[in-house]
């Protein structure tokens, strides 16, 4: 028997602050935590599966569940839409399954005004300064000097919206913002209006008191 229900965990920041890393860390400590796949119109790329790295679905099919209500939040980049399908996200929450979505403020705002806004618990990664966060896109290696500075531009909208969020990290080490993120999850699991069964287990106690 479930003994709670699921919640819907949302990390973001700006390119560099670390939330791809930390996602990956906590569900390696935690496998049952369930990771949002998206839906998105491109096309399939060799070795991708549908269901696995993305949900492919043709413009109408995927516009469709835009207008249907089924999409928690979507975007367009670069031609593509993108977007969380409602239906999986539900249906882990109901079996008791934390859901982890690596996403931006845009689509992080629109699952906080969806259907769903009671089970969202919402933390913004942000990095300890800007030169740090220059040092780190850098470091990668991947990038163009035009594509960091896009980045930093970027980032400087991203780190604008951090007030919307329940929580706020500063990513000074990989280490110990993973325990504040362990730590926030674990609480979140233990609130009263996600214990399944809890108002039922008061009543019984309550019916032991008018029993003795």
């Amino acid at each position: 028997m479930r003994s709670r229900r699921g919640l819907l965990l949302i990390l973001s920041s700006p390119s560099g602050a670390g939330k791809s890393t930390l996602a990956n860390r906590l569900r390696n400590w935690d496998p049952d935590i369930v990771f949002s796949v998206s839906a998105t119109t491109r096309a399939p790329r060799p070795g991708e599966l549908d269901g696995r790295e993305y949900y492919f679905r043709s413009r109408e099919s995927f516009l469709a569940m835009v207008e249907d209500g089924d999409m928690l939040e979507h975007a367009e980049v670069f031609g593509n839409l993108y977007g969380s399908p409602q239906g999986p996200v539900e249906e882990a929450i109901v079996e008791g399954r934390d859901v982890l979505f690596d996403i931006d403020w845009q689509g992080g705002q629109q699952i906080r005004n969806s259907a769903l806004a009671e089970d969202v618990v919402s933390i913004f990664i942000l990095p300890p300064s800007i030169a740090e966060l220059e040092r780190r896109l850098r470091s990668r290696d991947q990038d163009s000097d035009e594509v960091i500075a896009a980045r930093m531009q970027k980032s400087r909208d991203e780190i604008s919206h951090w007030a919307e969020y329940d929580y706020v990290l500063v990513n000074r080490d990989l280490d110990e913002t993973e325990m504040k993120l362990r730590a926030i999850l674990q609480a979140e699991r233990l609130r009263r209006s996600r214990q399944v069964g809890l108002v039922d287990l008061v009543r019984e106690l309550n019916k032991e008191f008018g029993d003795r």
